[in-house]
């Protein structure tokens, strides 16, 4: 009893996460079993007249459905099984043994018939209900009857030596019934609103790996670098076409699926790889560009990158690894030593058990991951911790391959068996890197005769098709040309790529249909899209035999078809580097969807313009699409020197041809994995790693006690704590890459006509008081130059409160807060001044008595003047 309950709660757990994630099962190639049944089988339902069972086995149903109540429109697990479980792994109840009966809130049943998965008894399914109210639901089992035989996948089968190959053990199982039961009606709620479950929300701040087991929503960030071979999820039928409305089946063209990608220009670190830069003396305006290389794979936070680093004390080759986002390094061993630097990443997923359950397999170990070289006559395995090495097999007689998925590790190979072959000289060998087999012989999946001596230049996998563009040279009497002007043609074959059959020999001859170069030659989608000297995309379709024309492009460099020899594909969306735009069009109908152009800064630096004469800066260089992105740097064929000012790389929105943004210097695309891009500078020399950091905010406040009604200043700081900056200030996301040129690139802080400002970020501060109270105080911004922040509040209550500044991060930083604390004690007391008696104020009386006095003195002298006249 207890057996069987657990083991309905794996058969569970498995449900759901072939639910979540069904795409990660692949086929597995197994060779079918040859098999002779016997004319007794089981059955269901009472026994039958004439049939005895040794045993008969009393039995009981249990049916468990989760999650209760649920929303409307979400999806219901249903489990059930009987006890006693069945007697081994070859036994199963037959289809029709299990009857579940849904009753929806208006009365109408849905009954559904199923089988058992072997041994345990039980088996699951899903369901969603679409209405709301009270559902019923009724597990039923028929009873059944297992004859006495030998079992294999719920079947009896003949003992004969047809059967040799199969799990055959033990003795025939004895006749037995078992019994018929059910359980009774279970009641299931469904409400209106959705029940929500597990948040599965992708990071939005920064993060570290190893990641979680928790995090399994994370999943389409998580991607190691490169993706060669991502074409779908495993496959043997060769002849299986691709579907345009199935988004995970693609062939890469510069594209890098389930990874993240930076949003700004945040450099993190950086280290030099290589001297360059402008070099001064009699060199003049000129310099040295110089490759300070990139990793080959990124794999779980780490790089992998063949480099030269000192090994004591002496510069010596080594296979690297390294800490995508520190450049702390785990391990150099030189490459004199047996060190070796992989190159393709390879999914081992689960090995799928005997047992099936509703025609799917279920896996019985977790997913891991090989790192392979594949070089010459050698497989080899490298250990992701220690680089150690894990495998090296040998391939003879066959030499290198192409690896064309990565999930089975499947590799391509044409084996020439020489002329005394005859018409079987040529084999396609599809071999597989798993397990530890030193012989090619034992990893071969598919070994078939073929038709051409090497695969075709271009594969597109699930298409099964192959192609090779070339060029013919023909006479043709066209309108304006002499007759006889010989021109080259395109020329586009197909090729079915599991035989090398010829399907179909595809040529034009339009006047301008000339091809331009084979660099940008592209297949995708089943189609090939050949870039013509008339300044657009002859498309042609590998499954039609036909061939269409794209719209055209602008007068007068892409017109002309001046433009890079590479061309990329991802999202639907064919790309065209030119000369003056960045072109994308729709590979269905050939429509162009949207152009980026970048002008210049200043005029007199390139001769280059748009339709309108406008100044711009010229793409010949292939570019990269990843994370709805594409990264794409400046370049043209033969750079002229001095080199051009003002070369950046780009970021463009895949959607509309935004940009979102740009550094100044032409940083090319070296891998991405984790949301960071690897960008080496042949301008300086340095390999750059571009992608979120980490940030520190501080805060302060007057570390004494102020009084009620008194304000405060709130300070503090939102730094940048990343490698390649520490300490300087965090600045928005519309300033960081003037910020970072300034930094690291030796441009201007205020731009290049010192007409531009850098701006901070956003600091939030809430005060806790020591009742509880919380006071949103608002938003405040940092200073771009310092990363300082000030802050006005003057506290309307007393007590301490707690401040609190946060930063909440964006597409640069990581969030961060720092905490400090103010006392407000009672406000001051007014001073009052006693009141004091008021003297008596004699000035008046002293005024009286002087001008008494006055008037005295000239009344005497008045009368003595008169005196003295009558004298």
């Amino acid at each position: 009893m207890q057996y069987t309950i657990n083991k309905a709660k794996l058969l569970a757990t498995i449900a759901m996460v072939l639910v979540i994630a069904p795409i990660l099962l692949m086929e597995i190639p197994i060779q079918p079993v040859q098999a002779q049944l016997s004319p007794v089988q089981p059955y269901i339902g009472p026994l039958k007249a004439g049939d005895t069972a040794a045993v008969t086995t009393v039995t009981r149903a249990f049916l468990s459905f989760v999650p209760n109540p649920i929303g409307a429109g979400q999806t219901l697990l249903v489990n059930f099984w009987i006890n006693p479980a069945l007697p081994s792994n070859d036994v199963i109840i037959p289809q029709g043994g299990y009857v579940i009966t849904i009753t929806k809130p208006d009365g109408t049943k849905d009954v559904r018939t199923m089988r058992s998965e072997p041994a345990t008894a039980a088996n699951w399914f899903q369901y969603v209900p679409e209405t709301v109210g009270q559902y019923s639901l009724k597990f039923e089992f028929l009873g059944t009857y297992f004859p006495v035989g030998q079992y294999y996948n719920g079947a009896i089968v003949l003992n004969t030596s047809s059967t040799s190959s199969l799990p055959l053990t033990g003795p025939n199982r004895i006749s037995t019934y078992f019994q018929p039961s059910s359980t009774a009606e279970q009641k299931l709620t469904v409400q209106q609103e959705m029940v929500w479950s597990w948040p599965l929300a992708l990071p939005t701040d920064y993060w570290t790996r190893p990641a979680s087991m928790n995090n399994r929503g994370w999943w389409p960030i998580l991607g190691a670098y490169p993706s060669t071979g991502y074409v779908g999820y495993g496959y043997s039928n060769w002849n299986t076409l691709y579907s345009d409305t199935n988004p995970q089946f693609m062939d890469l063209h510069d594209f890098t699926p389930w990874v993240q990608a930076p949003n700004t220009a945040h450099v993190l670190w950086k280290r030099l790889g290589a001297v360059a830069g402008l070099i001064g003396g009699p060199a003049s305006q000129y310099g040295t560009t110089s490759s300070p290389g990139s990793p080959s794979v990124i794999y779980a936070g780490r790089c992998y990158q063949t480099m030269t680093v000192p090994i004591n004390g002496v510069p010596t080759s080594c296979a690297v690894c390294y800490n995508l986002r520190t450049g702390e390094q785990y391990y150099a061993i030189p490459t004199s030593q047996g060190g070796i630097t992989p190159s393709y990443v390879a999914y081992v997923n689960p090995v799928a058990n005997t047992a099936t359950l509703a025609g799917e397999e279920i896996a019985s170990s977790t997913w891991s991951v090989e790192l392979l070289s594949i070089s010459g006559s050698y497989l080899r395995k490298i250990n992701p911790a220690t680089g150690a090495l894990a495998g090296n097999y040998s391939i003879a007689p066959l030499s290198g391959g192409t690896f064309h998925n990565q999930i089975g590790g499947y590799v391509l190979n044409i084996q020439d068996l020489g002329s005394a072959a005859g018409a079987n000289r040529y084999r396609l060998i599809n071999w597989t890197t798993r397990g530890t087999s030193n012989t090619i012989a034992s990893r071969i999946v598919s070994n078939t005769t073929y038709q051409r001596s090497s695969l075709p230049s271009m594969m597109d996998y699930d298409a099964n098709l192959g192609a090779i563009s070339t060029d013919t040279y023909n006479s043709y009497n066209l309108t304006g040309q002499p007759f006889g002007q010989k021109r080259w043609w395109m020329s586009v074959q197909f090729y079915r790529l599991s035989t090398g059959e010829l399907i179909y020999n595809i040529t034009t001859n339009e006047l301008w249909d000339i091809l331009y170069h084979n660099g940008p030659t592209i297949m995708d989608h089943g189609k090939v899209a050949c870039w013509a000297q008339g300044g657009y995309w002859v498309i042609f379709d590998g499954r039609t035999g036909k061939y269409f024309r794209s719209e055209g492009t602008d007068y007068p460099w892409s017109t002309a078809g001046f433009g890079a020899y590479a061309a990329s594909s991802g999202y639907g969306l064919l790309i065209r580097y030119a000369y003056n735009y960045v072109y994308a069009y729709n590979w269905t109908d050939g429509k162009l969807v949207w152009k980026y152009k970048a002008p210049t800064y200043a005029p007199f630096e390139t001769p280059y313009t748009d339709e309108n004469g406008t100044e711009v800066y010229s793409f010949n260089g292939d570019g990269d699409i990843v994370d709805g992105k594409l990264y794409v740097a400046n370049t043209e064929h033969t750079p002229t020197y001095p080199l051009t000012r003002g070369w950046g790389l780009h970021c463009i929105n895949m959607t509309d041809g935004s940009l979102i943004w740009k550094i100044n210097n032409p940083v090319s695309f070296g891998a991405v994995a984790d949301g960071y891009l690897v960008a080496p500078n042949s301008w300086d020399g340095y390999m750059y790693v571009i992608g979120k950091g980490t940030s520190a905010t501080t805060v302060t406040a007057p570390n004494v006690a102020v009084p009620l009604g008194t304000g405060v200043m709130i300070k503090g700081s939102v730094l940048d704590v990343s490698p390649a900056q520490t300490g300087t200030p965090c600045v928005s996301k519309e300033s960081m890459s003037l910020q970072m040129e300034y930094l690291h690139l030796s441009m201007p802080q205020g731009g290049l006509f010192n007409n531009e400002t850098i701006t901070g970020v956003p600091v939030f501060l809430t005060a806790i008081g020591s009742d509880g109270t919380v006071v949103d105080l608002g938003t405040t911004k940092t200073n771009g130059y310092s990363g300082a922040f000030n802050f006005a509040w003057t506290p309307l209550k007393e007590g301490t409160y707690e401040i609190i500044a946060s930063f909440s991060g964006d597409d640069s930083y990581s969030s961060s807060m720092s905490t400090t604390g103010v006392s407000v004690g009672p406000a001051q007391k007014e001073v009052v001044i006693p009141e004091q008696p008021v003297p008596p104020d004699y000035t008046m009386t002293i005024v009286g008595v002087g001008i008494a006095v006055i008037i005295a003195v000239v009344i005497a002298a008045a009368a003595a003047v008169l005196l003295l006249r009558k004298r």
